[in-house]
C-alpha cells in the first residue's frame, strides 16, 4: 500500500508503464502479429491486462479491494495457450512464468510445494528489473569500464600515490597524452588481440553448494544467502582478450551502479501488481472419479494448497514478503478425459473468466506458416540463408504441408500446431544437412517436393506416429 498518496488519489501512471498506452485492441492487435486465431482467448486477457491499469488508476480504498479475473483456458495441446499468455508478458513487460500443475504436490509429499512459483515469479522478477537498471546505467558503466582497462594497459601514473612528492608536472602531463592515446586505439579496436589479467569475484563458492545441495529448493537458497554474507567474497584473477575483459568489467561496473536494496523493493512490489503466473496442466490435479486414496487425495490436495495462493495469501521469499493477491493466474489444460466442473468448487470460483480455444485446422495451419511475424516459413528461410542458400515456398506447397499435418493429427495424436515443425523438419532435413556444400543455393519447394518426402510415411499410420 502505498502510504504517500492520499486514500482518494489514483496511483500515478508513470510514462515508461506500457499499459498506459495499450488498450485491449491494441492488446488484440500485438497478439495478431504471433498468434492465429483465437480471438475469445485474446479478448479476454487483453480485457484482463488491461483491467490491472484501472486498478491502478483507482482511489487506494478502492483499489485494494478490486481482485484480479484469473482466467481458465480450455483446449487442446498447440492450439496457442501458452503463447498467448507468454506473448500478452511480453506486451505488458510483465513478469512472467509457466508452471506445470502435475510438478506439485501436496505439503507433506515428496515434490515442489507450491508456493515455489511464487519464488520463481519474484526471481524472475528480479532478474529483468536488474537487466532493465543496468541498461540505463549502460553508459557510465562503460566509462568506468574504459578507465579500468586503460589502467590495465597503461599502470596509472605514480602522482596518484599519496606518497608521492608534487613537481613533476611534465611527466604528469606525458602521461595524460599517452593515456589519450591508448583511449583512441583501445577505442579503435587496435588492442583487441592484446591479453589483459582481471579480477573477476567469484559467485558462488563451490564449498557453499555442497553444503546448501540439500534439495530443498528455497532452503537451499537461503542457505547460500547466509553462508555468501558470511564467508569472504572471493575473487579469482584471469587472462581475456580486450573486447572479452571489457565486457566482464562493464557488467561489474553496473552492478556497482545499481542501487541493491531499491532494485529488490521494486522486484517486490513489480511482482505483486503485474506478475502473471501461467499454470499448465491444470487439467492433471483433478481427480479421478471415485478416487479416495494415493495419487487422487495428493492432486486435489495441489488444488486446496493453490487455492490460498490464487485467492491472496503473504508467500515468504528469499528478498522478503510478497502478497499474491494482484497477481494475474492464467490456467490452462486440455480437458479431454475430466472438466472444468471436476475441479473444487472453491478453485473454480477464482477462475471467473472462462475461454474455450478452437482445435486448428488446415486453413489455420496455412495462416500460421505464412503470416505471423514470426512464421516458420520465414524462420527457415532466414536460418538456411546464414549458408547462403535462397530457400523459397510456392503456395501450393505450402497448402500440402498444412494438408499433410492436419491429416497426421486426424489420424495420429492432434498436437496441434507443432505438427508443423515436425514435417518441416522431415521436408527440410536434406536441405539442411547439405546445405555449406550445396552447388546450386536457390531451392525452391514445390507440393510436388513435400509428397515426394512425406508420401511413405502418410500412408503408413505407422511410421507417421513415430516419426511425424
Amino acid at each position: 500500500m502505498d502510504s504517500t498518496l492520499p486514500a482518494s488519489a489514483p496511483r500515478e501512471t508513470g510514462p515508461a508503464d506500457p499499459m498506459a498506452r495499450l488498450t485491449p485492441k491494441e492488446i488484440v492487435e500485438g497478439l495478431n502479429k504471433y498468434i492465429v486465431g483465437q480471438e475469445n482467448a485474446k479478448r479476454a486477457v487483453a480485457i484482463a491486462l488491461r483491467n490491472r491499469w484501472r486498478r491502478q488508476q483507482l482511489p487506494e480504498a478502492m483499489r485494494e479491494e478490486v481482485a484480479p479475473k484469473n482466467i481458465l483456458m480450455i483446449g487442446p495441446t498447440g492450439v496457442g495457450k501458452t503463447e498467448i499468455a507468454r506473448r500478452l508478458a511480453r506486451l505488458s513487460k510483465s513478469p512472467f512464468i509457466k508452471v506445470e500443475a502435475s510438478k506439485y504436490t501436496e505439503v507433506g509429499y515428496v515434490g515442489r510445494d507450491v508456493e515455489s512459483m511464487v519464488r520463481d515469479l519474484v526471481e524472475t522478477t528480479k532478474n529483468m528489473l536488474k537487466e532493465e537498471k543496468e541498461i540505463e546505467v549502460k553508459d557510465k558503466a562503460r566509462e568506468y569500464a574504459e578507465e579500468r582497462l586503460l589502467d590495465l594497459l597503461i599502470p596509472p601514473h605514480p602522482s596518484v600515490k599519496p606518497d608521492f612528492p608534487a613537481g613533476d608536472p611534465l611527466g604528469k602531463q606525458q602521461y595524460d597524452h599517452s593515456r589519450e592515446k591508448f583511449r583512441a586505439y583501445l577505442r579503435e579496436g587496435r588492442f583487441d588481440d592484446r591479453v589483459v589479467e582481471v579480477e573477476i569475484q567469484e559467485q558462488t563458492s563451490p564449498m557453499i553448494e555442497v553444503i546448501a545441495g540439500t534439495g530443498m529448493g528455497e532452503m537451499d537458497n537461503n542457505i547460500k544467502d547466509m553462508l555468501g554474507s558470511l564467508l569472504p567474497q572471493k575473487k579469482k584473477r584471469k587472462k581475456l582478450k580486450v573486447p572479452d575483459a571489457f565486457k566482464v568489467i562493464v557488467r561489474e561496473e553496473a552492478q556497482k551502479l545499481v542501487d541493491q536494496e531499491k532494485l529488490v523493493q521494486e522486484a517486490l512490489e513489480r511482482t505483486q501488481q503485474s506478475g502473471i503466473i501461467f499454470i499448465d496442466e491444470i487439467d492433471k490435479i483433478i481427480g479421478r472419479q471415485g478416487g479416495t486414496q494415493g495419487a487422487d487425495v495428493s492432486r486435489e490436495g495441489v488444488q486446496r494448497d493453490l487455492l490460498p495462493i490464487v485467492e491472496g495469501s503473504t508467500v515468504n521469499t528469499r528478498y522478503g514478503i510478497v502478497k499474491t493477491d494482484h497477481i494475474l493466474f492464467i490456467a490452462a489444460g486440455a480437458f479431454h478425459s475430466a472438466k472444468p466442473s471436476d475441479l473444487i468448487p472453491e478453485f473454480q470460483g477464482r477462475f471467473p473468466i472462462r475461454v474455450e480455444l478452437d482445435s486448428l485446422t488446415r486453413n489455420d495451419f496455412v495462416r500460421i506458416l505464412k503470416e505471423p511475424d514470426n512464421a516458420l516459413i520465414k524462420q527457415y528461410v532466414a536460418l538456411l540463408k546464414t549458408e547462403g542458400v535462397d530457400l523459397a515456398f510456392t503456395d501450393d506447397s505450402i497448402d500440402e504441408v498444412a494438408l499433410m499435418s492436419a491429416t497426421v493429427n486426424e489420424r495420429t495424436e492432434n498436437i496441434g500446431a507443432r505438427r508443423l515443425h515436425t514435417v518441416l523438419e522431415k521436408i527440410l532435413e536434406d536441405i539442411s544437412f547439405d546445405a555449406p556444400d550445396l552447388g546450386d543455393k536457390k531451392i525452391v519447394i514445390t507440393a510436388e517436393h513435400v509428397r515426394e518426402k512425406l508420401k511413405d510415411i502418410i500412408q503408413s499410420e505407422d511410421l507417421s506416429r513415430y516419426i511425424l
